[in-house]
């Protein structure tokens, strides 16, 4: 396992509830090194952390690990089935009538 990918499962495992559930996957391209979280549900939370704040400071560090190996890490956290998101992933839309019932 590289260092980048060691470090962002050390720390997100101390962050989550649920540290089994945490996987990682690692993959190489023109752009860098793209790192793919996957954490339970109840997790989701701590992980991006109130406005995004957890997750930006994740990102920002491993770009600081990553430098060090000369690459380029960005971090990105797959939303877990059942998330709060619909699941078809197309916004909700409502009708004119709707919007004016709920006045």
């Amino acid at each position: 396992m590289e260092p980048d990918q060691a470090f962002l499962e050390y720390a997100v495992k101390a962050l989550a509830d649920h540290p089994e559930a945490v996987e990682t996957t690692r993959t190489i391209d023109q752009m860098g090194v793209l790192l793919t979280l996957t954490v339970h549900p109840e997790d989701m939370g701590k992980i991006i952390g109130k406005s995004g704040k957890t997750a930006e400071a994740l990102r920002i560090l491993l770009r600081v690990v990553g430098m060090k190996g000369n690459a380029r890490v960005n971090l990105k956290i797959n939303e877990p089935v059942g998330g709060k998101r619909a699941s078809t992933g197309e916004p909700e839309t409502k009708t004119i009538d709707q919007v004016v019932e709920e006045l």
